[in-house]
């Protein structure tokens, strides 16, 4: 009885959805489920023209020709996308019998225009060196276009723009019916996101992640015109951090600090690669609650917790009322905005629990002291407060999970508030209300999984369904997909994160249009894609396959 009804609730948010959903034993016809589109790119480009015939790339011939403004962003991103057309030519000749002959009846048909053997590349400015809130990811791109036969033309302002065009570029290319070239539909495409900040939140203190997963799931973000790197690096379980100033944070608080650490050198690398792919990389060091690591290797920054008038020899968040508490972190955070060339770092303030507070003599005297006694959220501000005020002394700027704001806290114009929990149109509402830029992450949780194809109920969110002026609409920043890993690691990670965060990135890139019909073959060659490219992707939409992917290659 409880399976059935398990299955009918399944049936009936396919209905809602535009999903099939099919048990394995009702009779089907053969074939997959969706059938994925060819050359249509993830995520959707604000404006595409396409026109007739098409453009057959020889990836032996075909070059990138910058004709304005150069510099190594540039470079970096012409080696990667010429080793992305190389590799799709090639995964389809793995893929191809011996014994099938390649023919080029392409040269016979009736689309077939040109060879395009170059794309020229106009970056007008010169390039910018590290990416940041705001920046300009615009571009136009044309290919085979009435006013440009035979040839493509990609534009852009920023080096950005530039990055984000020959991704879509690359999206474009399919394989040919002969399998001996690929083609390029004649289109005009311009385009740029719709949300300033597209994240991906990762946590590496749950579990450790080794330095090529990380690479890896910046690569794939890259692939999806995601463009922060949410660095949550340590919790209460694991401090895998590397300080030079603290060093024995690391040394008595990550798993094994000899292969569970992140060096200096470590985190340079995520920067550089991130940077090279117009992807911030933002730390969160989250404070005062989940810290219980911290305190194995620095003393006396955790809140000793009592059972009547002694001790209990545990021990709660940070201790608000020390003055060594705001020494060390004035020290820790000035390193890690030394170390972390972005501009935001964030701070935390999630699921402060009080009962430790409550319990300490010394806290409830000093509370008593400042006529704040019992309002625990006035201690929070307290606490909160000080370390705004050390980032902003840091020339930096801060986010904040939405407790900080919930429990009463007086935030500095332009925090960035971070909302996660509760209901997430209520607390737009009221974040904006108040005059802060919000980021959105409640219904974007990685973590919490439901049934195969799930993607679609990231894909139904809106982060401006909500409330609110228009102005109140404008402080919505953008969003994050958020990777919490306590049941996860290493061997799931890429499929448990893609493609479901590839739907977030549709949602925070293209327009509020929603079509499942639409999206449906798209989302089913991005997944081929994402795999051809060596990114482990769960399938997206039940049976199906992808003609021209090598797995794990």
């Amino acid at each position: 009885m409880l399976r059935l009804l398990t299955v009918c609730l399944l049936v009936l948010a396919a209905a809602c959805n535009g999903t099939r959903y099919y048990n394995r034993h009702t009779k089907v016809s053969p074939g997959p489920w969706v059938t994925a589109t060819s050359g249509q790119p993830w995520p959707k480009p604000q404006q595409i023209v396409n026109y007739d015939g098409y453009v057959v790339v020889r990836p032996s011939i075909f070059t990138f020709q910058v004709t304005k403004e150069n510099c190594d962003l540039l470079q970096e991103a012409i080696k990667r996308y010429y080793n992305v057309i190389i590799q799709t030519r090639d995964i389809n000749m793995r893929t191809r019998s011996h014994r099938e002959p390649i023919s080029k009846g392409w040269k016979k048909d009736p689309q077939f225009r040109a060879y395009l053997d170059s794309l020229e590349i106009q970056l007008m400015a010169p390039c910018e060196d590290l990416p940041y809130l705001h920046m300009d990811e615009h571009y136009e791109l044309r290919i085979n276009t009435p006013d440009l036969p035979g040839a493509a033309l990609l534009t852009s302002q920023t080096v950005w723009g530039v990055l984000r065009g020959m991704e879509t570029f690359s999206q474009l290319l399919s394989i040919d019916d002969s399998g001996a070239a690929l083609k390029v539909n004649s289109s005009a495409i311009m385009d740029f996101p719709r949300y300033s900040h597209r994240g991906l939140l990762l946590d590496t203190a749950r579990h450790f992640y080794p330095l090529p997963a990380i690479l890896q799931t910046l690569d794939a973000m890259e692939i999806n015109k995601m463009n922060v790197f949410h660095w949550h690096i340590v919790d209460d379980n694991s401090f895998p951090y590397e300080s030079a100033v603290f060093p024995q944070l690391s040394e008595k608080g990550a798993y094994n600090h000899r292969t569970h650490v992140y060096t200096r050198e470590d985190i340079r690398t995520v920067i550089e690669h991130a940077r090279l792919r117009g992807i911030r990389v933002i730390p969160e060091f989250d404070s005062p609650g989940h810290t219980e690591s911290w305190g194995l290797g620095q003393p006396d920054l955790l809140t000793p917790c009592y059972s009547g008038s002694t001790p209990d020899g545990t021990f709660g968040p940070v201790d608000p009322i020390l003055e060594t508490s705001y020494e060390f972190f004035n020290k820790f955070l000035a390193e890690a905005v030394e170390l972390f060339p972005e501009k935001y770092i964030h701070l935390g303030g999630d699921e402060v629990s009080f009962d430790c507070w409550a319990s300490n003599p010394d806290i409830l005297q000093f509370m008593e002291s400042r006529n704040i006694t019992g309002n625990f959220g006035k201690l929070e501000e307290i606490y909160i407060q000080r370390l705004l005020d050390m980032t902003a002394n840091l020339s930096a700027n801060s986010l904040v999970w939405q407790e900080v704001l919930d429990n009463g806290v007086i935030l500095p114009e332009g925090t960035v508030v971070h909302v996660w929990t509760g209901d997430m149109e209520e607390e737009l509402e009221k974040v904006t209300a108040e005059g802060h830029p919000a980021l959105v992450s409640a219904c974007w949780y990685l973590d919490h999984l439901a049934s195969g194809g799930d993607w679609h109920k990231f894909y139904t969110c809106d982060p401006n369904s909500f409330n609110g002026t228009e102005e109140q609409k404008s402080l919505v920043i953008g969003g994050e997909a958020c990777m919490w890993s306590e049941f996860a690691d290493a061997s799931n990670l890429s499929p448990r994160v893609w493609p479901r965060a590839a739907a977030a990135a549709e949602r925070l890139w293209s327009s509020v249009a929603l079509d499942f019909n639409e999206a449906d073959p798209r989302m089913e060659e991005h997944v081929c894609r994402l795999n051809s490219r060596g990114i482990p992707a769960q399938p997206a939409n039940g049976p199906g396959y992808c003609p021209y992917t090598a797995y794990y290659h």
